[in-house]
């Protein structure tokens, strides 16, 4: 009797999951079969955290910096990869590639001396031809008439050679929360890449391809996550990475009267290492100053 019943049982339980199975198309098979055990819903609707407001009468000192971040450090990797879109998770590079495409945010053309980092606007063929991957002309050969002929082709966007990202930032002292507090105001990655001068010798060039503007860009960020590698059901979105400071770089230019010249113009090697590190010191030193122990 228990053997009949343990059969009824399994029976049951195999007509019940071979119904719901025909309710699905084979796409929803495919899709559940590689999405994991539970749907992620909650990446999908988040918002970007909201930020206190700030009056500037409340505002006691502040000072604009650039900073510096190389992507292929060890703390900066979770910007850099994937490299290639992986179960839905794109790297930051590829990420803002995707917005301004989409036209969700904008890009702007980064001007020579970073007067105004947001004034011309750039669409994707703009950015594209930054990338120095708009089209090329090559030679093909027409099968029906066996002549080469110049065909137009689209070149694949390398943005595996975006390995450094400029960080504009404010800090500033807020004497109604008695605090030191910093917000982000614009991002620009950079490619780099080689050159051959000669047959034996190889140069790297630096070029700065586009600015966004991070409040537009943070609804993007806030929808996308990095992989955390100690828990991947509590994955931090991008957003979260730029506002708990979950990266390392160093300071590379800050405001001042000459132009806002950048620390390499008058100074180099070490003496640029510690005179970034003299206004890291400097920002913090201000607030520290403030009080009497």
């Amino acid at each position: 009797m228990r053997q009949k019943l343990f059969f009824l049982l399994i029976l049951f339980a195999g007509t019940s999951t071979f119904n719901s199975l025909l309710g699905q198309s084979i796409e929803e098979i495919v899709k559940n079969r590689y999405a994991g055990a539970y749907e992620k819903k909650i990446t999908l609707e988040r918002k970007p955290a909201p930020l206190p407001g700030v009056r500037e009468a409340d505002v006691t000192w502040s000072k604009t910096v650039w900073r510096l971040i190389d992507m292929r450090e060890k703390m900066n990797q979770q910007f850099y990869f994937p490299t290639v879109e992986i179960q839905g998770r794109n790297n930051l590079i590829n990420l803002l590639m995707k917005g301004i495409k989409d036209n969700t945010i904008t890009a702007f053309d980064p001007p020579a001396n970073d007067e105004n980092e947001f004034a011309v606007p750039m669409d994707f063929n703009q950015v594209k031809t930054q990338f120095g991957a708009a089209t090329k002309t090559i030679e093909r050969r027409n099968f029906e008439t066996g002549q080469m002929e110049p065909v137009t082709v689209a070149q694949e966007i390398p943005t595996d050679q975006v390995k450094q990202l400029i960080v504009k930032e404010i800090w500033y002292f807020d004497k109604q929360k008695s605090t030191l507090q910093v917000r982000i105001l614009g991002l620009c990655p950079i490619r780099l890449y080689y050159r051959d001068e000669d047959v034996n010798q190889e140069v790297v060039l630096r070029k700065k391809l586009f600015w966004v503007s991070y409040p537009e860009i943070r609804t993007l960020l806030a929808k996308n996550e990095s992989l955390n590698s100690r828990n991947s059901a509590r994955n931090f979105s991008y957003d979260d990475l730029f506002l708990i400071r979950n990266f390392d770089g160093y300071i590379i230019k800050e405001e001042n009267v000459y132009d806002n010249r950048a620390i390499l113009q008058y100074a180099s090697d070490e003496y640029a290492s510690k005179e970034s590190e003299r206004i890291k010191n400097a920002i913090f030193d201000y607030e520290q100053d403030l009080w009497e122990y």
